[in-house]
């Protein structure tokens, strides 16, 4: 009786441990599973995000938008490279339409780019990101050092409706004059670059075009008069290029058609074809890049 006792104690005991090792081996089986799930869904996940950058990313509305939030505007101030950081920024968050899931921060974008990196089209992306950001050295208005001289005032206006000469998106950012005096507002370079196109346009009356070594045209219209400058001088950043106006729509020498103001347009030219890009973010991020004139 007794042994028969001691039997069924065993017994129950190594079933005890039977099962408490299949519990050990369950959990460590929904453990790895879970584990191995995450990793799979991760690189799902950042699989699916490197689709949006393509050899035509740069020529898509939400890339030629060039939005900055809240989070990134303050950032950029003090970055070395905001093209580059700004491109990867956009990249992780579809454009500013996604929350970014890490600190921000120069270390966080260097190490985001490792993987970006593997991407063919990468390259050439951030360069034309670097061609809009990184060139870009003042406000192309300078302050007044005259006491109680009103500045300049912008609005994001790029691809709002023009009607002159037919129906078109207005393909830039107008800076309007806080005195509406034609010839008074000094117009600096924002950008080094070199002058490769000056004279009358019909829309855009007198105009100055610097191409930036980096591959971005910046077009300055509407001047009332020019700097001492031709097509092939080299130019540096926070050199003056004429006086804001209000000169086109019209035959060469046409005024007064809409108040003084400067229009500033951004230019990119994927694979040969001439896009334009809001100015609006980059102006806002020069504004804090102005010099100080005597007018």
């Amino acid at each position: 009786m007794v042994l028969r006792k001691n039997c069924r104690t065993v017994t129950d005991r190594m079933k005890k441990e039977a099962f408490g090792e299949k519990k050990i081996w369950l959990a460590l089986f929904v453990f790895l599973a879970a584990f191995f799930c995450q990793i799979g869904l991760h690189e799902f996940y950042e699989e699916g995000k490197s689709k949006r950058l393509h050899a035509d990313t740069v020529q898509t509305a939400a890339f030629r938008r060039q939005q900055v939030t809240a989070e990134m505007a303050p950032y950029i101030q003090k970055s070395e490279d905001p093209g580059r950081d700004l491109g990867i920024y956009w990249l992780e968050t579809k454009f500013g339409y996604e929350t970014f899931p890490w600190q921000i921060s120069g270390e966080t974008f260097q190490e985001r780019e490792k993987r970006w990196k593997r991407n063919p089209s990468y390259e050439s992306y951030r360069n034309t990101c670097r061609a809009i950001w990184n060139a870009v050295e003042y406000f192309p208005i300078p302050e007044s050092e005259k006491p109680g001289r009103k500045f300049v005032s912008f609005a994001d206006s790029w691809m709002e409706e023009r009607n002159y000469g037919g129906k078109r998106g207005h393909e830039g950012t107008d800076l309007m004059a806080g005195e509406n005096v034609r010839g008074l507002y000094p117009v600096l370079s924002m950008t080094d670059g070199t002058v490769a196109k000056i004279g009358w346009l019909e829309k855009g009356g007198n105009r100055i075009g610097i191409w930036n070594e980096a591959g971005a045209y910046f077009y300055y219209a509407h001047l009332d008069s020019y700097a001492n400058l031709k097509v092939g001088d080299q130019v540096k950043a926070g050199q003056l290029l004429g006086f804001m106006g209000d000169t086109g729509y019209g035959e060469a020498g046409t005024k007064g058609m809409f108040p003084v103001h400067l229009h500033l347009g951004i230019y990119i030219y994927p694979d040969g074809i001439e896009m334009s890009v809001d100015p609006y973010a980059v102006l806002k991020y020069a504004k804090q890049k102005k010099l100080k004139y005597c007018y």
